[in-house]
């Protein structure tokens, strides 16, 4: 019987060859995974195994520990999904991109004060979009993923224990599967449609890099009745905005960020629905730690029960995108005027695009449950728009130095009203903001502002 696993190796009917294996001896090619030793070289099953590319990228799966969501298997699953869609940009398609974003940026200029935010001028294609904004999706996502995996992990029950076995001690790695494959189909999705690097509300760029992504460019504008270079500059001049108010507004990043992660402190999920589906999946053996499917199928258990703090957190979550993209549409308004004949039209598939599920609604209505309600933001629209008729773009812009001035969400549903306060006294309230009190304390957070949803 032969020492070598599986069957491979020299053969045993004739011991004088044991030592002097012939060039038919190894008719597979295997003999660079065990050595030159033959089944001396082996090693342990593991390390075998690892040597084979199936097996190793599994093995490299399920001993994934970056975090409650395996970013590898999110990846590779969101491109696997672009592999026959994708197309590179072309020389071309980098230099229309960076001639719109100039002419954008020049146009901007003479709206806002604030300075272009614009270091460099990305053309991706869809898997670049992939790849380049993991690292900002991860930032945020992390944070739910992992109180539902330690939701998950702590409800099972002693006999889904006692049946588990081992597997109970790779929840978290089954956790962390479940979230990747289910994130890489949804980012597969979103790189066939999204248009530019800060279409979802979010700066997922790199700090200072407008992005466009041709490809999907073209499939949009070929789907309307504009010529394809004033449909790239007019999403040119919304990724040029959207850069110039995070860059000029270093709290309003943060300020994203930590509406999430409220609502994700906040996050409970219903621990007799996590038991009886961990144990019908454990009693029917429809628990595969190696097929991601048949672990995203656990999901839908793991819905969250929202809470009164986590419909807090989405309120202001949805008030601080309903303001960032209600200030980009009013600013892209004043900077395209007579120049862009096709900006109304443009901006009105815009705002359909968003009403009817766009790249931004779907993102978060996965991630959060979060629905973007088209209304508000025409109301924020409506607030910079006013302010800037009715005191000035500066006026309007100096909102933007406290998050205690900005709207609420009830000062939303009168948007008049809001503008009508405003004005001068903007300067008398932004002092009283910033003014430390006698005792040398500060009265805002240490993450440089409060919560937009005061009062």
């Amino acid at each position: 019987m032969s020492d070598v696993p599986f069957g491979f190796g020299m053969s045993d009917r004739d011991p004088e060859r044991r030592d002097q294996p012939g060039p038919g001896d190894d008719p597979f090619g295997l003999g660079a995974l065990f050595g030159a030793g033959g089944a001396a070289g082996a090693g342990t099953p593991q390390e075998f195994l690892a040597k084979m590319p199936l097996f190793a990228e599994l093995q490299k799966l399920m001993n994934w520990s970056g975090g409650p969501v395996n970013w590898d298997l999110a990846r590779q699953g969101a491109i696997s999904a672009l592999a026959t869609g994708t197309q590179p940009a072309s020389d071309g398609e980098r230099t229309a991109v960076a001639e719109s974003l100039r002419l954008a940026d020049l146009w901007l200029d003479q709206v806002t004060d604030m300075p272009s935010g614009v270091e460099r001028a990305l053309a991706w294609s869809r898997v670049e979009w992939v790849e380049q904004t993991l690292p900002e999706w991860a930032r945020l996502i992390d944070p739910l993923a992992e109180r539902v995996v330690a939701a998950m992990t702590g409800a099972l029950p002693q006999e889904a224990m006692a049946m588990a076995g081992p597997l109970a001690g790779m929840m978290g790695q089954m956790g962390g599967l479940m979230f990747g494959a289910q994130v890489g189909q949804a980012f597969g999705r979103l790189a066939g449609e999204v248009l530019t690097g800060t279409e979802v509300g979010l700066p997922l760029a790199p700090v200072g890099a407008a992005a466009l992504v041709p490809q999907n460019v073209a499939e949009f504008a070929a789907g309307l009745d504009q010529p394809a270079d004033e449909v790239r500059l007019f999403l040119a001049l919304r990724e040029a905005a959207s850069l110039r108010l995070f860059a000029h507004v270093p709290w309003l990043r943060q300020q994203l960020h930590d509406a999430v992660h409220a609502y994700a402190r906040g996050l409970t999920v219903d621990r007799e629905a996590i038991e009886r589906g961990v144990t019908e999946a454990m009693g029917s053996g429809g628990i595969d730690p190696s097929d991601p499917e048949s672990l995203q199928r656990l999901l839908p258990m793991l819905e969250p029960e929202e809470t009164p703090e986590q419909q807090m957190a989405l309120r202001r979550l949805e008030t601080l995108l309903a303001l960032v993209e209600g200030w980009v549409d009013a600013v892209v308004a004043a900077a395209a005027g007579d120049r862009l004949p096709g900006h109304g039209a443009l901006a009105e598939t815009m705002r359909r695009r968003r009403a009817s599920g766009g790249p931004a609604e779907q993102t978060f209505a996965t991630l959060v449950g979060l629905q973007l309600r088209p209304r508000r933001l025409r109301d924020a629209a409506t607030v910079w728009g006013a302010m800037a008729q009715q005191h000035g773009a500066a006026e309007r812009d100096r909102l933007w130095s406290h998050p205690d001035l900005l709207p609420t969400s009830d000062d939303l549903d009168e948007p008049l009203d809001f503008v009508a306060r405003q004005g001068t006294g903007v300067d008398d309230e932004l002092r009283a903001l910033t003014d430390e009190p006698e005792d040398g304390g500060s009265d805002s957070d240490s993450d440089g502002g409060s919560d937009p949803e005061k009062g």
